[in-house]
């Protein structure tokens, strides 16, 4: 406690009152990106600079070609610190933190006078944690937004907001292209913050009690489509929620595929009429007319344009491949055996590079 005080007490000592800002800059991912350009722009006006000196933390990066983050720093001659190793932390006013994963300690937080900022895209306290774009397309949120917090250490996203803007979600937008809004709109609300930030600091909020919702990390048994128990409007947001990152999987013949391009069917295709079809949930009907495989779930059909069994294959494929000649050798069979059948999640093959999407924002 002693060391803490003293430690806070040192950062009064040597707070700014205005800008320019020293700020060290904690990120990743292509969201951060967007607020890492923003600090970049807001040293360049000479006269009158928001930020004076800029430096990024990222994350060591198992991917080949590196996080983002670092990538967009070294272009532009940013010092650059890998995780655990940040260096000294006496020369900055303010931290900000964007798709991190990682919690900072007590320690390190009292060493900003202005403590650290965190930008995060949801309004909380809907969605805390560390996939909150995928959980709000993933369960059709017609409206989201970005809050800029303060960083409290030990839980993550609790701390008081700073600043907050509703934003409201495209109709069927992916994860990605609602990143790419929010990430926009967060750098935004960032440079604002920092131009009056004392003032926001005096102001900020407790998040409310109510409407807390979690947003867990996203994992590959998400991706298994459950077509007795979800509808196709279900179906189709999982795949705008998750397809960027990892495909649906399903089985067929007790055999792993996964579902690579959907689309929305129950709106009509020219000579699709679903009451001529079984109805048995999974069962698989190939539309020659747009070469669409279409798959009957709870409710409604969702439309398969190409999948992956054993290799990339377009739904034409699969049905000369697989489906047509299931019809020819059992077409006394039962149509309800003709189909795709749920993947229990323990089956689930596991996607590369899955830990990349799972950031704290």
């Amino acid at each position: 406690r002693g060391r803490a005080r003293a430690t806070a007490a040192a950062g009064e000592a040597r707070r700014r009152e205005k800008p320019p800002w020293r700020v060290l800059f904690f990120g990743t991912d292509n969201f951060a990106t967007e607020a890492l350009r923003a600090l970049r722009a807001a040293r360049e006006p000479e006269l009158d600079p928001l930020v004076d000196r800029l430096e990024v933390v990222t994350l060591p990066s198992q991917l080949p070609k590196g996080h983002a983050v670092k990538n967009y720093a070294e272009q532009f001659q940013l010092p650059v610190h890998l995780w655990p190793d940040i260096g000294p932390c006496e020369h900055f006013d303010v931290g900000v933190v964007a798709s991190f994963g990682r919690l900072l300690s007590e320690d390190l937080i009292l060493k900003f006078p202005y403590g650290v900022l965190n930008i995060h895209p949801s309004y909380l306290p809907r969605w805390r944690g560390p996939a909150p774009i995928i959980h709000t397309v993933l369960h059709g949120d017609t409206v989201t937004g970005v809050t800029i917090m303060q960083i409290r250490p030990k839980r993550f996203d609790i701390g008081p907001i700073i600043k907050q803007e509703a934003f409201p979600v495209p109709a069927l937008c992916s994860t990605k292209e609602l990143e790419s809004l929010l990430s926009k709109l967060g750098a935004n609300m960032l440079i604002d913050v920092l131009q009056n930030l004392p003032e926001y600091l005096q102001n900020q909020k407790e998040q409310p009690k109510e409407g807390v919702t979690l947003a867990p990390k996203v994992t590959v048994s998400m991706s298994c489509v459950q077509w007795e128990e979800q509808t196709s409007e279900q179906v189709l947001r999982m795949h705008r929620a998750l397809g960027g990152m990892m495909p649906l999987q399903t089985l067929w013949m007790g055999t792993i595929i996964k579902l690579l391009d959907l689309e929305d069917v129950d709106t009509g295709l020219p000579g699709w009429s679903a009451t001529e079809s079984g109805t048995v949930p999974g069962s698989v009907v190939y539309h020659k007319l747009s070469q669409t495989l279409m798959v009957r779930c709870k409710e409604g059909w969702v439309g398969v344009k190409a999948l992956v069994l054993k290799k990339k294959l377009t739904a034409a494929d699969f049905y000369n491949g697989y489906l047509h000649q299931w019809f020819q050798q059992d077409s006394k069979g039962p149509p309800g055996e003709c189909r795709f059948q749920t993947l229990k999640p323990p089956l689930a093959k596991k996607t590369p590079g899955l830990q990349a999407h799972n950031r704290q924002h």
